[in-house]
């Protein structure tokens, strides 16, 4: 397939898990991306994995905060001015925070995740929108979580950002839809990467493995979701396939969150 041939697509959260996924199949697709993360030698290690396999690929990389706005002014204004359009973009960065009850979460670590997940979500299509608005298409795709469907548990932080990212993105896709923009939002299940296995680190220390064991039995699938498949999930929705997908969140989970 070749949906992506001259489109440019930004993908936040970059440098590793979905974001990395996500832009080895939108880059096998023929787009130029730009990656955008905090750590640089991830989005190096990005950039390295995908031109081994596309060697032709476009790819720019920024380092950024994307809970700091004026971060995400720079990483939008570098699209622009490189490439003069944005036709996708994967507002994906995030993180899950410490697992503790509510009363015991802490003030700070709230504010961290919710400043992450949720306001670098807001800051990234408050200024994305307002360049595909004036261009008259575009398409977004926001990272949620199961834990922004339903309840999951010793995850005060991220549940509320996520949960907000939803609000977000339903209300968002019904103001743009007008304009030729489409917003959804995935809500992926546990799938393994780098940030689920810490979660299972948090659970189950030096037996992590063991626990990820547990914790798939109550799937229907009985396993975790790889990357990849989030990856051709993603390059859908940013397709121009998808455009009338809008102001609504697709699950990702191998069924557990409808599970009784």
């Amino acid at each position: 397939m070749n949906r992506f041939k001259e489109k440019v697509v930004i993908i936040t959260g970059g440098g590793s898990g979905l974001g990395r996924a996500a832009a080895q199949q939108i880059a096998s697709e023929g787009a130029k991306l730009v990656l955008v993360d905090l750590s640089l030698k991830g989005l190096e290690e990005s950039k390295q994995e995908i031109t081994s396999t596309i060697p032709d690929a476009t790819i720019e990389l920024v380092e950024a905060n994307v809970a700091n706005e004026e971060d995400v002014k720079k990483y939008v204004q570098f699209t622009i001015d490189k490439f003069g359009q944005i036709d996708g973009f994967f507002n994906n960065a995030g993180i899950e925070g410490k697992q503790n009850l509510t009363e015991d979460y802490g003030i700070e670590e709230f504010q961290r995740v919710v400043d992450v997940n949720l306001n670098g979500v807001f800051y990234g299509m408050k200024h994305v929108l307002k360049v595909m608005k004036e261009q008259g298409f575009g398409s977004i795709v926001n990272t949620a979580s199961v834990g922004g469907i339903r309840g999951v548990g010793n995850q005060s932080g991220y549940a509320a950002s996520k949960h907000g990212v939803v609000g977000l993105t339903k209300n968002s896709g019904i103001e743009y839809g007008q304009f030729g923009v489409s917003i959804k939002a995935i809500a992926p299940g546990a799938i393994m990467t780098a940030m689920v296995e810490g979660s299972l680190r948090q659970m189950g220390g030096d037996n992590w493995e063991e626990a990820g064991k547990e914790f798939v039995k109550a799937n229907p699938m009985l396993r975790f979701g790889k990357p990849e498949e989030v990856g051709y999930l993603v390059a859908f929705l940013l397709s121009n396939q998808a455009d009338f997908i809008n102001a609504t969140v697709i699950p990702i989970d191998g069924g557990q969150s409808y599970k009784y």
